[in-house]
């Protein structure tokens, strides 16, 4: 198979042994693959994928057709339209995934939009929900709101019925980033528009203290997100005065039983959004696999809505 490949921090294509399933692995030929964060990381040596998982091919989540099953998976058929979020190895044309951590892809998706979909909408997900806990007509602000995790969920919090504010440093995509359900404003300013009830930090430290002067009583700061910085001071007294709750989290080390219940997750609360059309994947560009340079250096060049995706021919 060909994959991309980290040589050296250089992203290359490469040809690789085919990857064959063990028991309750399913071979996927890949379709599509979105690009996130952890790549642009791990390219330069600062995420290394977790133990088991392809060190040198990048890539956390993919769609494509079941086109081998290990002993005991039984879930899915040959042929069978699938996603899925997995610790590394899905830029590439075949990657093993565990049937647990499969979901079916909806009809009305096309390869580019399920290949955008695992990691991003997991990760909001599960941020907002489980761990946030989310619920009717409260008020939720996103930070990076015209990113691939920021438009999954502002449109899921919208979905849920809470009010949703997002910051988005681009003044030309306030406007689309509206559209999806979000009061869009600038960034600098944000604790005005307070206070929220849940908050989605990601960018990281420079928003510490005014994530406290914005938070409502009882409010919970869910941090997924560092690349403005990971080190900040926080006055304890605010937290404790306004009965706060900060946490952070992350998907791909995490064990299979737990990357189950987050597609589970998935399959109950997000999927029947996307296949009625209430919930959409923006896209910003996309490549195919032999431009992979050009697709990292687009999304790392920022002022994008959405997500970029690599497009691998059957």
């Amino acid at each position: 198979m060909r994959a991309v490949t980290i040589r050296d921090e250089r992203l290359i294509v490469e040809q690789h042994p085919d990857p064959v399933p063990g028991a309750g692995e399913v071979l996927v030929r890949v379709r599509a693959a979105g690009l996130n964060g952890a790549d642009m990381h791990q390219r330069r040596g600062r995420y290394p994928a977790p133990p088991g998982a392809p060190q040198d091919i990048p890539g956390l989540e993919l769609a494509g057709e079941v086109a081998q099953r290990g002993p005991g998976a039984e879930r899915f058929s040959d042929g069978d339209r699938v996603m899925a979020i997995v610790a590394g190895g899905a830029q590439a044309e075949l990657a093993l995934v565990h049937e647990r951590v499969l979901m079916a892809v909806p009809d009305n998706l096309t390869w580019v939009e399920a290949g955008a979909v695992p990691e991003v909408f997991t990760t909001a997900q599960d941020a907002i929900f489980t761990q946030a806990g989310l619920r009717l007509a409260e008020h939720l602000l996103v930070h990076g709101g015209a990113g691939g995790v920021g438009t999954a969920a502002v449109q899921l919090g919208r979905a849920a019925g809470a009010r949703v504010t997002a910051t988005v440093r681009d003044p030309e995509l306030r406007d689309r980033v509206a559209e999806l359900g979000a009061n869009a404003i600038a960034p600098a300013g944000f604790v005005e528009h307070g206070p929220f009830d849940v908050i989605l930090e990601l960018v990281g430290a420079p928003n510490l203290a005014d994530n406290m002067n914005a938070l409502n009583i009882g409010g919970r700061v869910a941090v997924i997100g560092v690349g403005g910085g990971a080190t900040g001071e926080l006055d304890l007294r605010m937290l404790m005065a306004k009965r706060g709750r900060i946490h952070g989290s992350t998907l791909r080390p995490r064990p299979l039983e737990e990357k189950a219940l987050t597609a589970r997750a998935m399959e109950r609360a997000v999927l029947p959004l996307l296949a009625d059309g209430s919930v959409r994947v923006p896209i910003a560009a996309t490549y195919p696999l032999d431009q992979v340079e050009e697709a990292y250096e687009r999304f790392q060049a920022g002022h994008k809505l959405g997500n970029i995706v690599l497009e691998i021919d059957p």
